[in-house]
C-alpha cells in the first residue's frame, strides 16, 4: 500500500486537530461531589457513623489492577441487627461505585471479600446499611505504587 503525501497531511491534521481538541470519552477522576451524592444516595441523606464496619485493605499496593480488600460488619444478623448492605468506594476512580453487596438473616454473618482496581493512591470507603436504619463507615487510604485503571 502506497500512502501520498496528501493522505500523509491529512492524517497528521485529523491527529493534530484531535490532539487539540482533547477528545476524552470520560473524566479521569470523579469528582468528590459526585463521590458525596453516591454517599448521600446510599445513606438515605444520613450521616454515616464510624464503628461496626470494618475495612481490610493494604496500605501500599504495588498493582492498582488487583487490590483485595475485605469488608466486615458486626452484626447478629437478626431482628433489626442485620447488615443489610455494604458499598465499597474508590473516591479516585473514574466511577468511584466499586461495589455493593446485599445480606439477609440468612447470610449468616455480613463480610465480602473481593479485589478492585485502583487508579491512583486514593481513599476507599465502606459504607454500611443496617436494617434498624443506622449507616456505618469506615475508610483507609491505600496508596498505588503502579496505576491500575487510568494511570
Amino acid at each position: 500500500m502506497n500512502i501520498t503525501r496528501r493522505q500523509t497531511l491529512a492524517l497528521s491534521i485529523g491527529a493534530a486537530a484531535f490532539a487539540v481538541a482533547g477528545l476524552r470519552t470520560g473524566a479521569a477522576n470523579a469528582a468528590q461531589e459526585d463521590v458525596d451524592k453516591l454517599i448521600a444516595e446510599f445513606t438515605g441523606g444520613k450521616a454515616p457513623e464510624a464503628g461496626k464496619i470494618a475495612l481490610n485493605a493494604p496500605e501500599i499496593a504495588e498493582n492498582g489492577n488487583t487490590v483485595p480488600v475485605t469488608v466486615t460488619v458486626e452484626s447478629a444478623m437478626a431482628g433489626d441487627d442485620v447488615a443489610e448492605s455494604v458499598m465499597i468506594i474508590a473516591s479516585g476512580n473514574p466511577t468511584p461505585a466499586v461495589a455493593t453487596f446485599h445480606f439477609t438473616e440468612m447470610s449468616g454473618e455480613a463480610s465480602a471479600t473481593s479485589r478492585i482496581r485502583l487508579a491512583k493512591t486514593q481513599d476507599v470507603v465502606a459504607l454500611a446499611k443496617m436494617k434498624n436504619g443506622a449507616v456505618y463507615m469506615d475508610k483507609k487510604q491505600v496508596k498505588v505504587t503502579i496505576g491500575g485503571c487510568g494511570g
